[in-house]
């Protein structure tokens, strides 16, 4: 029997590997590719006054975040390699292993504690945040059990409480390190998806009833978040206390006026703003930029967001469903990091760790969000082609021709 190496070795076909060469989703990947642009700019401007002081080079968190960027577009690659329905199979091994990661780092000795929270796992140098890995994995097993259980989801009351049997002994895990911020996304992205899957609207407002009388039980549990909720209503009041992240924020928006005072020229970067290069980039970035750099920079976020949940539909209509689950889940999960970042930095909500999709510097969350973006390109690139069934054989043949591309 001989063996036909040409056909062993041959790589799976993925919107990088087709008769045509590349086959993406470009206003998506050319959205994405601006933000994470203008990320490594903004991490630069940043992050260079702290950098010089701390470790004596104005460019060593440049540096770092343009590792991660490198290790992220990799990340996205290989993501756009594997089919949709290996993700599906492989939906409650990421969750094992989601609750696996969550559970090793609050065990001392394994979990790092930075700022008072143990949301991170050591590697050398580097830092890995399992809550990043584990929004996204909730998504996927969620995706897939909308698809196993749609009837039961849409006509049962256990149908709708079934997962939450997973999501809250995650959500409890993700409050122990704490993380308050990454615990409401995930639940908000989980209920959207739960109401997309076809929730009555009745069992959804009370779902919503519930998650609003738990987010005021936790937030009276603690008195830190108690304080955050009421300086932030008038930060003035304790302005070099519990509001002074706040009062630095706006103070570099007021600044920042109609143009900006220039790239590299922010002064609250300067020591006077907290996490300058983290939570509040977008900040300095007003500042830098003013008000039109910072409404182009939403107008790019309100861009990808749609264009992931517009995915979902084309996913949809091709009667792809897990995919179009993963994607409307995925959409709402940059929607919702989106929105609190902002909220936090402009005063309309309270102070909250919680980075800016694309543009924050974070390793993880740089590298998930990149993976993400592969998986909406292949979720888009299957929808497209039609060839996202489970049970569909690849050939290079399947590419041949060019189909028609209406979006």
């Amino acid at each position: 029997m001989s063996l036909d190496l040409k056909n062993i070795i041959k790589p799976y076909p993925s919107p990088i590997i087709t008769g045509r060469g590349i086959d993406l989703d470009f206003p998506m990947l050319a959205g994405c590719l601006a933000l994470l642009g203008l990320g490594l700019v903004m991490i630069t401007s940043a992050s260079s006054e702290v950098a010089a002081v701390q470790s004596g080079n104005t460019l060593y968190h440049m540096i770092r975040h343009l590792i991660y960027l490198v290790i992220g577009l990799g990340a996205c690659i290989v993501t756009m390699m594997i089919p949709i329905a290996t993700w599906q199979r492989l939906g409650w091994l990421m969750l094992l292993g989601a609750f696996g990661l969550l559970v090793m780092v609050i065990v001392p000795g394994i979990g790092r504690e930075v700022n008072g929270s143990m949301r991170w796992i050591g590697f050398g140098a580097f830092n890995v945040q399992p809550s990043e890995i584990a929004k996204v994995f909730v998504v996927i097993y969620l995706a897939g059990y909308l698809v196993r259980r749609q009837k039961e989801v849409r006509e049962s009351w256990m149908g709708f409480f079934k997962p939450f049997i997973v999501l809250l002994p995650m959500a409890g895990l993700l409050l122990m390190e704490p993380d308050f911020g990454a615990t409401v996304v995930m639940m908000g992205a989980a209920a959207a998806m739960l109401f997309l899957g076809g929730v009555g609207l009745f069992r959804f407002a009370l779902m919503v009833g519930l998650a609003v009388a738990a987010v005021t039980i936790l937030v009276q549990a603690q008195p830190y978040r108690m304080a955050r909720l009421i300086t932030f209503t008038d930060p003035w009041s304790d302005q070099f206390g519990s509001g002074y992240q706040l009062t630095q924020a706006l103070i570099a928006f007021g600044r920042g006026e109609w143009l900006g005072v220039g790239l590299g020229n922010s002064v609250q970067k300067q020591f006077y703003l907290p996490e300058a290069h983290t939570d509040f980039v977008f900040s300095v970035l007003a500042e830098e930029l003013g008000v039109v750099g910072s409404l182009a920079t939403v107008g790019l976020f309100v861009f990808v967001c749609v264009r992931a949940m517009y995915i979902g539909l084309w996913a949809e209509k091709a009667k792809q469903f897990f995919a179009a689950y993963v994607a409307y889940g995925l959409a709402f999960l940059w929607i919702g990091q989106f929105l609190i970042n902002i909220g936090v930095n402009v005063g309309l909500l309270p102070t909250k760790g919680l980075t800016l999709p694309f543009l924050s510097y974070g390793g993880s969350s740089l590298v998930i969000c990149c993976a993400c973006l592969g998986l909406l390109l292949r979720i888009e690139w299957e929808s497209r082609t039609h060839l996202g069934s489970e049970e569909m054989e690849f050939s290079e043949s399947d590419f041949a021709e060019e189909p028609t591309h209406g979006r």
